[in-house]
């Protein structure tokens, strides 16, 4: 099967880079979409647009197109292309717009779901004779069968009207990413958060992987959550005897992890190190970061060799890759004036989230000083420093003018690595 990927050219704020760059489950979307695709796919060309597939395709070859800007896992990709080819006509990936996942996480802030009816279509086909057969595909409903995970015991300020801080993860996960805030929900919430969900419910369902992990666990003599079934680790790992990790987790390779620290339900890339007394839960961690001592982080995402210093606290956060964030800054994530929170979204303008809870997210290649305090669901772009000389309390986005290395450019020399697409 041909797989033909069309490109989608916009940037991700505040990142200033397209979505097929940014990483999910410490992987370039690109590479993550190739990963699951591979065993279905012979080959792959990419196109800027239709217009372009369609001049250079002429051939009635069986093809599967998507869009480079979409976050799915295997589940989904097995139970569409079983369907589809069982079918054998040219169709269309859909959701019921009432899909709970779909309609809690995905849909807002996405602003390219075409809407028919109440389905809501998706930038992904399969056409068995080629992609001149697009414009026969018909929608193929898929049920990402979510099931509500969360905090269901909470106080009344923080729930209140709006109900319990509940989220709605698939087994079948699919999230259109045009927002920072599709990254958190792609690597936190359909990912870290969603497969641990499925390793419990496998647990439940079948007694032999239950019977596997208990043996495991008492071979090994160590706790359950502990044992090598749900706790896979690299080569050259240098764990403390009192740190405490619990699966389902991933651990790299030269991986090293201090004395007292916790690791629950996480992936920890290659050449990573996790210092002293580190809290991490419900993290991704990627290739070459490093956490000093009591750096603790919630459901947040930290791509590629970024540094999060001492007494940093990071809950419901995406930081960009290469960037540094100093000691005792803090990631707040509630409203306490109640209701969802807004970010910044399409051409600039803030929207709201539907999420009550959410912290923020730091771009490519910044500096943060220590002791700031960042309000739920800032953006700063890529390319920023806060010194914390005139503002310790971050209320607002932070764009690349803001910056405050502007005035020390010549003992600090800065050069911008992500401008915008427009060049400024």
């Amino acid at each position: 099967m041909r797989r033909i990927i069309l490109n989608e050219k916009a940037y991700i704020a505040p990142f200033n880079e397209p979505a097929r760059d940014l990483r999910v489950q410490n992987k370039p979307l690109w590479l993550w979409q190739r990963d699951i695709l591979t065993p279905y796919v012979t080959e792959e060309r990419e196109y800027e647009d239709w217009n372009s597939a369609h001049r250079a395709e002429t051939e009635a070859i069986e093809s599967f197109v998507h869009k480079d800007n979409l976050f799915f896992n295997k589940l989904l990709i097995d139970a569409f292309l079983k369907r589809a080819r069982a079918g054998g006509k040219p169709v269309r990936l859909a959701f019921r717009a009432d899909d709970p996942a779909i309609a809690t996480h995905v849909r807002p802030l996405t602003h390219s779901l075409f809407e028919q009816g109440d389905l809501l279509l998706a930038d992904m086909w399969y056409l068995p004779k080629g992609i001149a057969q697009d414009v026969e595909a018909v929608p193929l409903v898929i049920d990402t069968e979510a099931r509500e995970r969360g905090y269901y015991h909470v106080p009344p300020y923080m729930a209140t009207e709006f109900g319990d801080l509940v989220y709605q993860l698939p087994r079948l996960a699919f999230v259109l990413i045009e927002n920072w805030v599709h990254l958190f929900v792609a690597d936190i919430l359909f990912g870290t958060f969603a497969h641990g969900a499925n390793v419990e419910d496998k647990i439940d369902q079948d007694w032999r992987y239950k019977l596997k992990i208990l043996f495991k666990s008492i071979y090994e003599q160590n706790q359950v959550l502990a044992s090598s079934e749900l706790v896979k680790i690299g080569k050259n790992v240098n764990i403390d005897p009192s740190a405490v990790i619990h699966g389902p987790t991933t651990i790299g390779d030269n991986v090293n992890i201090g004395a007292g620290a916790v690791i629950d339900n996480c992936i920890i890339g290659n050449n990573v190190t996790v210092s002293q007394g580190c809290q991490l839960m419900l993290s991704v961690v990627s290739d070459g970061c490093f956490l000093p001592f009591r750096a603790a982080l919630f459901m947040t995402t930290m791509m590629e060799n970024t540094m999060v210093a001492q007494n940093t606290c990071l809950q419901l956060c995406v930081l960009g890759r290469d960037s540094f964030v100093g000691a005792g800054t803090t990631f707040t994530d509630f409203n306490v004036l109640g209701g969802p929170l807004r970010t910044l979204g399409l051409n600039d303008k803030v929207e709201e989230t539907n999420l009550l809870v959410l912290g923020g997210c730091v771009g490519h290649h910044c500096r943060l000083a220590s002791g700031l305090i960042i309000y739920p669901a800032r953006t700063v772009e890529s390319d920023v420093v806060l010194l914390g000389e005139n503002r310790r309390v971050i209320t607002k986005q932070v764009r690349y003018e803001d910056s405050d290395h502007h005035p020390h450019k010549k003992k600090y020399p800065y050069p911008r690595l992500y401008p915008r697409k427009d060049g400024r």
